[in-house]
C-alpha cells in the first residue's frame, strides 16, 4: 500500500521480453480518464494461451501480462466514463477495432487494420486486477453482466463468440453432416451449435482417447456422436464408410493440426464448407489441395477472434440457458498456481482450466 492506503503492487502471470513466463508482482494498474481498473474473478486458459505457454509467441508484445478470455468487477472507474460503476460486474470482447478502417466500418471489427487485443497489446487478465482500455468502451467491447450469468460461465463468453463467428460463414442447416477435427472445448461447442442449426450426423476426430471419452460423455445430452480416432483408423476410408460415400457438408478443424486441414479437404463432399478455424504454429503453408478446391467447388473460410454482437450472442445464450457450459470446466486453479494449470493441460488433456483470483 502507499501512504494514501492504496494499493500499489499485485500479482501477475507475465510474458517476458526472453519469451519465458514468470509469475511475479507488478504496478498495481491505475485507470486513466476514460479507463476502469477491475477486480478479476475469474479468467480461463484458451487454446492461444497454451501454444505461447509451450512455443512462444511473436504476436505478443512484452513484457505483457496474458489472459484473455476474463470477467471481473469494476474496481475504479476514469472520470469519463460513463454508466459503469464500481462494484458492476463485466465481461469484455478483447479484440478491439479502431473503429475507423474499411473493416470496422464494414462492422467487422475483428479484421480490423489496426486490431489491439487484450493479453497481446493491452494486459490482460492472469493477475490480481486489469485495467480495460478506453479504446474497449469506444467501440462497445465491454458488457454489464446480470445475475443470470455466472463467473465461470461469463468467462466463456469469447471463445464461444470465436465459434459463432466462424459458423456464421459455414451455414449448418438441417440435414448436413459435420466433421470436427478436436474433442476440446472449442471442439464440443462446435458440436452443441452444429445440433442446434439442424445437423443430421455430427462426427469429431481425436487422437487421444480419453480427451475423447469426456466429449462423449458432455455431449451426450446434446446429441448422438460418433468419434473416429485417426491413430488407430484411416480417417477418409471411415468418413466414407460413416457418410455412405457421401462426404461431409461441414467440416471444422478446431485443432492445431496442418494434417486435419489435410484432411478436410479429403472428406469433403462436392460443394462443401471447410473451417480452418484452428490456427497453426509456424509454418502454415502446403496443406491446402487447391485442385480439390476447385473440382469439388469447395469453401474454404477462415475464423480469427469475434464481433463484440457476437460476444453479446454468447452471452444471451449462456442467460437464457440455450448453452450449458459450466460442465466444460474441468477445473479452478488460484492465480498462485497458474503453472500448475498449464501442466495439466500439457499433460492430462484436460478441457478447461479456470484461473480464479
Amino acid at each position: 500500500m502507499d501512504r494514501y492506503g492504496e494499493r500499489n503492487k499485485m500479482l501477475a502471470y507475465v510474458y517476458n521480453s526472453d519469451r519465458n513466463f514468470v509469475l511475479k508482482d507488478v504496478p498495481y494498474p491505475r485507470p486513466k480518464i476514460d479507463s476502469i481498473v477491475i477486480k478479476v474473478n475469474i479468467c480461463s486458459i484458451c487454446g492461444t494461451d497454451f501454444r505461447t505457454y509451450i512455443y512462444g509467441n511473436k504476436k505478443i508484445t512484452p513484457p505483457r501480462v496474458v489472459g484473455h478470455e476474463v470477467c471481473g468487477t469494476i474496481d475504479k472507474v476514469g472520470k469519463n466514463i460513463k454508466g459503469f460503476y464500481t462494484g458492476d460486474r463485466v465481461a469484455v470482447a478483447p479484440a478491439i477495432g479502431c473503429g475507423e478502417c474499411y473493416m470496422c466500418v464494414k462492422g467487422y471489427t475483428n479484421m480490423c487494420s489496426n486490431l489491439k487485443t487484450i493479453g497481446f497489446q493491452y494486459d490482460g487478465g492472469f493477475a490480481e486486477y486489469m485495467e480495460i482500455p478506453g479504446s474497449a468502451f469506444k467501440m462497445g467491447n465491454v458488457y454489464k453482466l446480470s445475475n443470470l450469468i455466472e463467473d465461470q460461465e461469463a468467462a466463456l463468453v469469447e471463445p464461444i463468440a470465436c465459434v459463432i463467428n466462424a459458423q456464421e460463414f459455414l451455414k449448418i442447416k438441417k440435414g448436413d453432416y459435420v466433421a470436427i477435427f478436436g474433442s476440446g472445448f472449442i471442439g464440443c461447442i462446435h458440436a452443441e451449435l452444429a445440433f442446434v442449426k439442424g445437423a443430421e450426423k455430427v462426427i469429431i476426430i481425436e487422437m487421444v482417447k480419453n480427451r475423447a471419452d469426456v466429449a462423449l460423455k458432455l455431449l451426450k445430452p446434446v446429441g448422438e456422436i460418433q468419434m473416429i480416432n485417426p491413430i488407430n483408423d484411416n480417417t477418409v476410408e471411415e468418413m466414407r464408410k460413416l457418410t455412405g460415400g457421401r462426404g461431409i457438408d461441414v467440416a471444422i478443424t478446431a485443432c492445431s493440426s496442418g494434417k486435419a486441414q489435410e484432411d478436410a479437404i479429403k472428406i469433403s463432399a462436392k460443394r462443401g464448407r471447410i473451417s480452418l478455424f484452428g490456427g497453426i504454429v509456424g509454418e502454415a503453408r502446403g496443406f491446402i489441395d487447391s485442385n480439390e478446391v476447385h473440382y469439388k467447388e469447395l469453401s474454404v473460410y477462415g475464423a480469427h477472434a469475434s464481433t463484440p454482437l457476437q460476444n453479446k450472442t454468447a452471452i444471451e445464450w449462456i442467460s437464457n440457458r440455450n448453452l450449458k457450459v459450466k460442465k466444460y470446466i474441468s477445473r479452478i486453479y488460484p492465480l498462485n498456481n497458474i503453472v500448475e494449470a498449464f501442466e495439466a493441460i500439457k499433460n492430462e488433456n484436460i478441457m478447461k482450466a479456470i484461473i480464479k483470483t
